[in-house]
C-alpha cells in the first residue's frame, strides 16, 4: 500500500506571490516534490520548466486552454462550432506539456453556450465531445501523455458547465474507449454534486489519473471546518490502492501553504489532520 503523493496546485496555493516561477520556488521550498496549474501558458515553457528543475519539482497537471474567457469560455471540448479553437488549444497543451515533461492533460469540456437550454443541447453537445475526445486521443497516444475528464459541479461553482458528474464523465471515457483518457476526481465537486463519496471513489477509483481535494461547502484546506472526513478519504484512497498524486487545489487561509505538514499518522498508521 503506496502513501498518499501530493501535488500543489499553483493557480490556487501561494496566491500572495505574483508569477508562476515564484510559486515553484514556493513549492519547492515547502517541501512538496509535484505541482500542477490550470493554465501555464502566460509564461515561456522554458522559464516554466528551468525554475521547477531548479526548484526540484515535477508538474504532474495541466489543462487545455479556456478559450475566450471575457466572452464566457471556460474550456472548449464540448463546444459546438469551437472545434478548431480547441484543436489548436490542444497542440498548445501538448507543447507545454512535452516541455515541462507533465504527463497529465485535463481536457476542459466547457460551458452549456449562454441563452441554451442544457437538456436541448446536451445531445449535440457530447457529440462534439465525443469527436474532439477521440481526436485529442490519438494526438496524446503519440507523445505519451494521459487526457483526463474533469466533472465540475453545477450546484455552486459553474451553473452551465456541460461536465458535472462523474457517471456522465464516465460514460462518455466508456463511449470513446481509449486507455489514456480517463477521469479526474475533484472530491469537493463530487461531494456537492452527488456524494456517496465512498462508494463512488470505490466504482470509479478504477479509471481515475488525478484526484484533488478541497474542503466542502467553503473550499479551503482539508482540516479547515466543513462537512468532509479527510483522514476517512485518504486512508480510503490508499487502502483502494490509488497510486497517483493528490491535488492541493482550496483556496489558503492564510499565506502559502497552510495546510499539509499537519496531516500526520497516529501510532496505527491511521491519518490525522491537526489545524
Amino acid at each position: 500500500m503506496a502513501p498518499l503523493r501530493f501535488s500543489a496546485n499553483l493557480s490556487w496555493l501561494f496566491p500572495e506571490l505574483p508569477g508562476l516561477p515564484a510559486r515553484l520556488r514556493a513549492a519547492g521550498s515547502s517541501g512538496f516534490e509535484a505541482v500542477e496549474v490550470a493554465w501555464p501558458y502566460a509564461e515561456p515553457p522554458e522559464v516554466l520548466a528551468r525554475a521547477a528543475r531548479e526548484a526540484g519539482l515535477r508538474l504532474v497537471l495541466i489543462n487545455t486552454p479556456p478559450g475566450d474567457q471575457e466572452k464566457g469560455e471556460m474550456g472548449l471540448g464540448a463546444v459546438p462550432g469551437r472545434q478548431a479553437a480547441f484543436r489548436q488549444g490542444l497542440e498548445q497543451a501538448v507543447r507545454y506539456a512535452k516541455a515541462l515533461g507533465c504527463p497529465r492533460i485535463h481536457l476542459m469540456a466547457g460551458r452549456v453556450p449562454q441563452g441554451a437550454d442544457r437538456i436541448a443541447v446536451k445531445a449535440e453537445m457530447e457529440i462534439v465531445f465525443l469527436e474532439n475526445l477521440r481526436h485529442a486521443a490519438g494526438v496524446l497516444a503519440q507523445e505519451d501523455l494521459v487526457g483526463l475528464l474533469e466533472p465540475i459541479n453545477t450546484r455552486i461553482t459553474d451553473p452551465q458547465y456541460f461536465l458535472d458528474s462523474p457517471q456522465q464523465a464516465a460514460a462518455i471515457l466508456q463511449k470513446v474507449g481509449r486507455p489514456n483518457l480517463q477521469l479526474q476526481m475533484d472530491i469537493f465537486h463530487w461531494q456537492i454534486m452527488d456524494g456517496n463519496l465512498t462508494g463512488n471513489i470505490r466504482e470509479f477509483l478504477p479509471i481515475v489519473g488525478h484526484v484533488q481535494v478541497a474542503q466542502v461547502p467553503g473550499r479551503g484546506e482539508p482540516s479547515s471546518p466543513g462537512e468532509l472526513n479527510f483522514p476517512y478519504l485518504f486512508q480510503l484512497l490508499e487502502d483502494e490502492g490509488y497510486k497517483g498524486f493528490v491535488g492541493c487545489e482550496y483556496q489558503p487561509r492564510g499565506e502559502g501553504w497552510p495546510w499539509g505538514r499537519e496531516l500526520w499518522r497516529d501510532d496505527r498508521g491511521c491519518f490525522l489532520l491537526v489545524g
